[in-house]
């Protein structure tokens, strides 16, 4: 989850909104990135979506089976389906929907519980680990002079 941490901090120094994502397979990382929405003006390069599509690339599969996803912020619903079409075993999350929403961000009020009893999914949830770390990348983006929201 730091790294994930570390890399919405890196976003947020490129101009980018503070989400970043991790995804591990065996305790090795295979992918971590940040949202690049406006360095690829494409409303759905969050950070989860951007990592999962790097994973993909390096693992040569579609099929993420055994993948945990660590994310800054609890998925949206958009990043919790790819989570679950890519098979994604689990997903860690540091600050909820309501988190990002109280900090000024248009997210949609369905949780990853919500989400997964709506589809009936697999996927294992863990939230609010590391939720003040994650809570913190909001409060670093507001200090930014050029933040740009969604």
């Amino acid at each position: 989850m730091r790294l994930a941490i570390g890399k919405a901090r890196q976003g947020v120094a490129l101009g980018q909104s503070p989400f970043g994502a991790c995804i591990a397979r065996a305790d090795a990382v295979v992918s971590c990135e940040h949202n690049v929405v406006w360095l690829t003006v494409d409303i759905t390069a969050h950070a989860e979506i951007h990592a999962i599509r790097e994973a993909c690339r390096k693992l040569r599969t579609i099929d993420l089976s055994g993948c945990v996803i660590y994310s800054t912020c609890e998925p949206c619903p958009m990043c919790f389906s790819a989570c679950h079409w890519a098979r994604i075993s689990k997903i860690v999350y540091g600050a909820s929907i309501r988190d990002a929403r109280a900090s000024g961000f248009r997210e949609l009020q369905i949780s990853n519980a919500r989400m997964k009893d709506l589809g009936e999914s697999p996927v294992e949830i863990k939230g609010d680990f590391l939720r003040e770390e994650a809570i913190a990348l909001f409060h670093f983006f507001d200090q930014q002079p050029n933040k740009r929201t969604y």
